[in-house]
């Protein structure tokens, strides 16, 4: 008489003597960082000072001179300026800053 299968056995070929075909399913761990939409291309957008402690504060988002609207919580020191932002700010008339 032959044993049941051991249902932990990690092996995909079966058990010892078993001339039968089966299949196996090898499952593996895959860790993946949850990421915003668009979070592919990170920059550091401009946005007015006061609704940035305002958003700290509260944990509302915030929306950008590009239009972007998320909530921070990373160092912009570590990305690079969005373009668009920065050509929107380059083109505001001084005293006009938003």
């Amino acid at each position: 008489m032959s044993m049941p299968a051991d249902p932990f056995d990690d092996s995909p070929h079966g058990a010892p003597g078993d001339s039968g075909t089966s299949t196996a399913t090898i499952e593996r761990e895959e860790l993946r960082e949850e990421v915003e939409p668009g979070d592919r291309e990170r920059f550091a957008h401009y946005v007015r000072k006061e609704k940035i402690m305002e958003s700290a504060l509260s944990g509302e988002p915030v929306i950008a001179l590009c239009g972007k609207v998320w909530t921070p919580g990373r160092d912009p020191e570590k990305f690079p300026v969005c373009p668009e932002c920065k050509e929107i700010y380059n083109s505001m008339r001084p005293g006009d800053k938003s």
